[in-house]
This record gives structure tokens, sequence and C-alpha cells, in this order.
């Protein structure tokens, strides 16, 4: 157990996993609950939450747990009262909920641009909206938003999704600039291709196949000849989250291995 966080208290909403093993909130809700932050834990699904605070439980950390639905304003407005009435304050959002689209325009229906961008950049509105308030009631805190590479490069086609993100940067550098001299900031983390549990369903899903060979293929990507993990993102989001990051503020955190200097992309499998 670490003490950057020691006295904060942090949400992460996406802290569950789609799936068996470790995704990007449910590593950044352990990382934050072994340094001492107090983690309120949001996810949709219940189950999938429960299980990441019995891992933080079984460390000794101190954490609880949220069902919401981020796309939902109401929700979100209870979330953050829950955290406060629980835990007296709130220093960090990180959030984590995100849904993958590939696909071109063409290939794209109205109601999944309509989704996708509900889930991606909707959410994030809202659970900065009801948490900006008590920040600067306390006189500060920091938000940390997920976009990803796909928010300036392409890896793969994925034209809503790739928009989304764009509007996660966007509102980010809004959020950021607005609240500066009051104490809060924003700053974003731009995963590149990553070995998730979603990853995994996802592709399955969309294109069948080989998934060993689909891992192979995303490792290739990489300059490191390796995807990241989970950890790498959480452990970004724990300097974002942490007084160290004091004065960064309004940033754009690669977590790639340094895909976003390549003009690598993520080659279909064969079925």
């Amino acid at each position: 157990m670490g003490d950057r966080l020691k006295g904060k208290v942090a949400i992460i909403t996406g802290a569950g996993t789609v799936g068996q093993g470790i995704g990007n909130g449910k590593a950044t809700a352990i990382v934050f609950a072994r340094e001492g932050a107090r983690v309120m834990l949001v996810d949709i699904n219940p189950e999938a939450v429960q299980e990441t605070k019995s891992l933080i439980d079984k460390e000794g950390g101190t954490s609880m747990t949220f069902t919401a639905d981020v796309m939902k304003a109401s929700d979100c407005q209870n979330m953050i009262k829950a955290c406060v009435d629980t835990f007296g304050r709130v220093d960090i959002l990180d959030n984590n909920v995100g849904l993958g689209q590939a696909g071109g325009v063409l290939n794209l229906t109205e109601e999944t641009w309509d989704r996708v961008m509900a889930v991606n950049v909707r959410s994030m509105f809202f659970t900065c909206k009801y948490v900006i308030p008590h920040m600067l009631k306390q006189g500060g805190g920091s938000i940390i938003n997920i976009a990803s590479l796909q928010a300036i490069r392409t890896t793969v086609p994925a034209a809503v999704y790739a928009a989304s993100k764009g509007a996660v940067l966007a509102l980010t550098r809004e959020i950021a600039i607005e609240f500066a001299a009051r104490g809060i900031r924003a700053n974003c983390i731009l995963p590149g291709v990553m070995k998730t549990p979603r990853i995994s369903l996802y592709y399955t899903k969309a294109y069948g196949g080989d998934v060993d060979l689909m891992w192979q293929r995303r490792d290739a990507m990489s300059p490191t000849g390796k995807q990241g993990e989970p950890w790498d993102v959480a452990y970004a989001a724990l300097f974002l989250a942490s007084d160290e990051s004091k004065y960064v503020n309004g940033m754009n955190l690669l977590v790639d291995g340094g895909l976003a200097g390549t003009t690598r992309i993520f080659a279909k499998q064969d079925n």
C-alpha cells in the first residue's frame, strides 16, 4: 500500500469489467485504493463492480459500489451525492466508460452513431457537470477522461468512435481552461492498443476467427512488439490524480508504446 492518494476520494466510472479479467477501470480502481484513496466504484453492472470491490477488500483498501447508467443525468447526480454523503468529498473523477464501434461513415446507422456518442461523450458531460460544483466548493480536484489514440490518428476504420473520442479531447480542454484558476485540473489519457477483456469480446463478435491471431496482430502494431496492459493506463491515471501532476492541465497523455509515431494499423484477420 502506498500513499500517493492518501486522504483523497475518487470516483471511477466503468470500474467493472466486461468478461473475465482486468480492464482499465478495474485496474485504476485497484491502483487508486492501493495508493490510499477511498474509491467509489461505479458501473452499470452491479456484479462486475462488486468483483472489483472484493479485490480491493482483500488488499485492505476502502471502497463502495454504486450502480449507475452514466448516460442518465439523474444517475450521475445521485452518484455524486452518494459519494459526498459517504466520504464527505470528491477529489478525483476518472471517466472510464466507453463503447467501441468499427466501421466507416457509410456503414453506420443513425442509431449506432447516437448510441456511441451518448456512451462516450454525453456520459462524460454529465459526470463532469455534476462533480465540478463539489470540487469548486472544496477548492479543487482532478478530472481524468479516458479518450483513445483513435482521436488523433486512425488505427482501424472507426468513424463514430474516432469522432466521439475527439469530442472527449475538446470537452476536456474546455473544462481544463474554464476552471484552471479555481483549482480544477482536467486531462485525457489516450490509450493505444491495449490487451483487455472488452477487446477480446468485441473483436470475436465483430470478426470471429482466431483470437490468438488477433492478439498477435495487435502486438505487431506496437513499436515495442507488445500491446499495453490495463495497468499502464492505471498508472498514468495515478500520476494525473496525484499532486505530482499539480501543474499538468489540459494535457492529452498518450499511453501507446509509441504507436502514434508510426503508420501501423490493425489488419483484420481472415475468417
